[in-house]
């Protein structure tokens, strides 16, 4: 027994006539029979009486159409419930990023998210990727934005962009640098501020300025991006960061940036999901609302400079 049986045995309780029935169906009057009697042969019963005015139940079809009715309003409510599921997500969603990636995305990504889903509860976390890599496959985050994660089968990745690195230095240069590209060599002589290993970023730079045989002047250490842009500002230092961290900052003349060449640096920026865990509706439009945002943002300039 199956829904479509059930439709066409209902329809025919309904109007009283096999013909009438596969009129309202749009189905051939024979094929309706079938069905009906491939039905009454799986339940073993007669469902109707055959008189020449029309058909009607048997005791045994009345007890199926009661049935039938209750089954094909549930069918019918819960096929609108999940469309209604599909318009409009609920639930809840987590999403970690590393806080050079939040400083820029997190604002429009929260304020669309909250406008287009409203009934999703939304929860964001900023760490290091290697953190933020640690919750994803734990469970604590549903969606993670992770700079160069390494290839795991249980999680799934896909590329937003590749990110240029930049030497921010204070306005007013105190290394007084050329205007333009700054050679990497040049870390070698001017104040640098850095985080400390295992930093991603720093692994990152060691690996990059190690293979050019560069060995950076690093004067301090510091994990926390708001301090370290402080220092930088205050003129104590040079750091290597996103554009996006500070083009707020650039714009407004507080700090210069200075693409670096010989060799340029850069990190692929991903979008991952475990694959442990089932794809819930919050989730999809999650990561498509991330990966339409980063474009927005790269197009509007807030990423890399024009």
């Amino acid at each position: 027994m199956d829904l479509k049986q059930l439709r066409i045995f209902s329809a025919a309780a309904e109007f009283g006539s096999f013909s009438r029935a596969a009129v309202a169906l749009s189905i051939a009057q024979p094929a309706l029979s079938r069905y009906v009697k491939a039905l009454e042969t799986e339940l073993g019963v007669k469902l109707f009486y055959r008189n020449g005015r029309g058909i009607v139940l048997t005791e045994a079809g009345k007890m199926l159409d009661l049935h039938a009715k209750g089954i094909l309003e549930s069918a019918s409510r819960a096929t609108s419930e999940i469309a209604a599921l599909q318009s409009s997500p609920h639930g809840s969603v987590a999403i970690g990023m590393p806080p050079s990636v939040g400083s820029v995305l997190t604002v429009p990504l929260v304020q669309r998210y909250r406008k287009d889903y409203p009934q999703i509860s939304m929860r964001v976390v900023e760490g290091f990727s290697g953190h933020v890599l640690e919750w994803l496959l734990t469970g604590k985050i549903d969606v993670a934005v992770l700079y160069n994660a390494p290839a795991m089968s249980n999680v799934l990745s896909e590329p937003l962009l590749k990110d240029e690195l930049f030497l921010l230095g204070a306005a007013k240069d105190p290394s007084k640098l050329p205007p333009g590209p700054v050679a990497a060599k040049r870390f070698a002589e001017i104040p640098m501020i850095l985080p400390s290993r295992p930093h991603g970023l720093r692994l990152l730079l060691d690996q990059v300025l190690g293979k050019a045989g560069i060995v950076p002047n690093i004067v301090l250490e510091v994990e926390a991006m708001p301090s370290t842009l402080n220092l930088v500002e205050q003129g104590i230092g040079y750091t290597i960061l996103s554009y996006s961290t500070v083009h707020h900052l650039v714009k407004a003349g507080r700090i210069k940036c200075f693409p670096i060449v010989r060799p340029h640096v850069t990190r692929q920026l991903l979008l991952s999901t475990s694959s442990q865990r089932p794809m819930t509706m919050a989730t999809r439009v999650l990561t498509k609302m991330v990966a339409l945002q980063v474009r927005e943002l790269v197009r509007d300039g807030l990423w890399h400079p024009r």
